[in-house]
């Protein structure tokens, strides 16, 4: 098995909370960052500009996704052209499509070709990323990202989709693959085993890095033990 420090892919950290962020961003393994509405919505932010501009006070050295939250285009162009602003490492979150199903590509061109740093989210099928990487410009840094492990929830592997759509992106030099929403640590292996440029793990995940390389019969030990001692904590009798 690699160790994390020999693998390939970039690990972003996915989060909202500011001390969770800052936390990550020190770490030298962390490659960049991403968030979204809805890890912002958990935590209580309530002001989306002030807070990515805080965190954009100290996260200046390493990409970072903060996303539009409009649901018409023209607005999601406006809010896509402030947040690209705000930072030359910040990159600007588009849904793949709106609530109405109207697909993105549009105004990912038309982003694009203002050399607006994109990150398409919210892709779970091939004929998406096919159709994003058209609307990107090869030259102008963008991220594809791919939901994977959502993918995995409704009972498809995705390993083959994700290793298709590394190819797909092969025409999009300044574009990469991000393996989005991963369900578990082994994500990461799977990620790099197949040329994926980037995933995205939540802070949760990412404390199981310490666990990597760990023996397996002093894991299992440490299982019963764990078992042993709740169930003496908890005054079991029978």
């Amino acid at each position: 098995m690699k160790k994390v420090e020999d693998l390939k892919v970039q690990i972003f950290a996915d989060g909202a909370d500011k001390a969770g962020i800052l936390d990550m961003y020190a770490k030298p393994f962390i490659k960049g960052m991403t968030t979204n509405p809805t890890l912002m919505k958990k935590v209580g932010i309530t002001d989306y500009r002030a807070f990515c501009k805080d965190i954009l006070t100290t996260v200046k050295t390493k990409p970072i996704s903060f996303e539009v939250f409009s649901d018409d285009f023209a607005e999601m162009e406006r809010q896509a052209l402030e947040i690209s602003s705000w930072g030359k490492n910040v990159y600007v979150k588009i849904p793949i499509t709106n609530t109405k199903q109207k697909t993105c590509y549009a105004l990912v061109k038309k982003l694009a070709a203002k050399k607006v740093k994109l990150n398409i989210t919210a892709i779970m099928t091939l004929s998406q990323v096919r159709d994003v990487v058209a609307a990107l410009d090869p030259k102008v840094p963008s991220y594809v990202s791919v939901f994977a492990g959502r993918v995995a929830d409704t009972g498809h592997d995705p390993l083959p989709m994700m290793a298709a759509a590394v190819e797909l992106l092969k025409v999009a030099p300044a574009a990469e693959l991000i393996w989005a929403s991963p369900r578990e640590l082994f994500n990461i292996f799977q990620a790099d085993a197949i040329g994926c440029q980037v995933i995205t793990v939540t802070n949760d995940i990412l404390k199981k890095l310490a666990l990597v390389g760990k023996d397996l019969d002093t894991y299992s030990l440490d299982t019963v033990k764990m078992f042993y001692n709740d169930a003496v904590a908890a005054g079991f009798k029978l």
